[in-house]
């Protein structure tokens, strides 16, 4: 497709930021919606990212998705935070309108949506990890009504920081507690290509749980791949990643995007097995 003088223009931002599959993703959107726009990687170092994004937010950007090593640098540069970005801590996406920089977190918005027909508000979650990713979900699920919320994290100092930042239901323990959970998250990096795998026993949770897993390299963890052995639902973080960019589309090119399985197998095909 060819680019007119009024392209809209987008693009994501990290150090290095070739690894990136948001490209990939935002221009199939484009190609499907047969839009004058163009989204593109844009390697900022960590010295220049505040002149280099108000240099964009002034060269007719409509904004940008932050991805490592910048998402505090990004909150640093807005004049203003979305509510679910303050309650998540975090800033993943920049949205330039009338010369004022708006930053959002829609990490929480795309885990829910990644998970179809899950209704928080149908039993206790289990959370591994206190980091990013894991505010993001805790803020998210607690937003959408989870009665109660259990923190596991290797060290409970960080766990104990994140439940009284949230507030709320928030229960740290050591171990998982299982019994009665309706789901079972692991944000850490446990299971992800190159790291330890994660060792827990499934038995405990019952029939209708959902285990979700925010790795997606490899596709297919040993978390999801136990979770399906047993008949429980599993959900992968692919499904999180394309979801998490609908928002961000949707303000900066005036659509909001579908995922569906056509789109997963494009994506899908550019991540390695592990």
């Amino acid at each position: 497709m060819t680019l007119s003088g009024k392209a809209m223009l987008a693009g994501v931002t990290g150090w290095p930021v070739s690894h990136s599959r948001s490209p990939l993703l935002h221009g199939t959107w484009i190609a499907r919606h047969g839009l004058d726009a163009a989204y593109v990687p844009l390697p900022i170092h960590p010295d220049d990212f505040p002149a280099a994004i108000r240099g964009l937010a002034k060269s007719g950007f409509r904004g940008v998705n932050v991805t490592i090593p910048h998402k505090e640098a990004a909150f640093g540069v807005c004049d203003e935070v979305s509510p679910r970005a303050l309650r998540a801590g975090a800033v993943n996406t920049l949205i330039f309108r009338d010369g004022r920089i708006e930053g959002d977190c829609t990490d929480g918005f795309g885990f829910l949506a990644s998970l179809g027909g899950y209704d928080p508000a149908s039993g206790p979650a289990v959370v591994l990890g206190a980091g990013g990713a894991a505010r993001a979900i805790v803020a998210a699920l607690l937003d959408a009504g989870c009665p109660r919320l259990i923190l596991v994290n290797r060290t409970p100092e960080r766990a104990e920081a994140l439940a009284r930042a949230l507030g709320g239901p928030i229960e740290v323990r050591d171990t998982a507690p299982l019994e009665g959970a309706a789901l079972l998250v692991n944000t850490t990096s446990l299971g992800m290509a190159g790291q330890p795998p994660l060792q827990i026993d499934l038995a405990p949770l019952p029939a209708h749980a959902v285990v979700a897993d925010a790795v997606y390299v490899p596709l297919e963890t040993r978390l999801l791949a136990a979770a399906r052995a047993r008949g429980l639902r599993g959900s992968d973080g692919l499904g999180m990643l394309l979801h998490q960019a609908r928002p961000g589309f949707e303000a900066w090119f005036g659509v909001m995007p579908e995922v569906d399985e056509a789109l997963r197998r494009i994506v899908a095909a550019d991540i390695p097995p592990g």
